[in-house]
């Protein structure tokens, strides 16, 4: 038996399926319709809506889903996108809702200001 010729999806059309009422998801390139698992996805709808019309990959991968959410996406797969790449506006959440965009710089520098200050007080006193 044939296998059905994969299904394009353009960047118009992912756009204009960005509503509850018929949401497409793109991640990793692939399109996926959630719109059936919105009320069933555990994080809430809303997490799914704001990644709509955008990369949804970098959102989907950084909460580190399970094997059997991996599973249920290949159920909801549509077909491929056929665009340009789309940035997410997506926003790294660490532990406590911090939103700073988890890039260690924000981290390091701080720790070395005061790792420094102390090697200064201690090296003084």
């Amino acid at each position: 038996m044939a296998e059905a010729p994969i299904k394009t999806i353009n960047l118009e059309t992912l756009k204009q399926n960005s509503q509850r009422d018929s949401l497409y998801v793109l991640i990793s390139g692939k399109v996926y319709d959630a719109t059936k698992f919105l009320d069933e996805h555990p994080g809430g709808d809303e997490v799914i809506l704001s990644e709509a019309g955008k990369d949804a990959t970098e959102a989907f991968e950084d909460v580190g889903h399970s094997d059997e959410a991996r599973d249920l996406l290949k159920t909801l797969y549509i077909g491929d996108f056929d665009g340009p790449s789309i940035k997410s506006s997506y926003i790294h959440r660490g532990e406590g809702g911090d939103t700073s965009g988890g890039s260690p710089v924000f981290y390091l520098f701080p720790l070395a200001l005061f790792g420094a200050i102390l090697a200064y007080r201690y090296y003084l006193a």
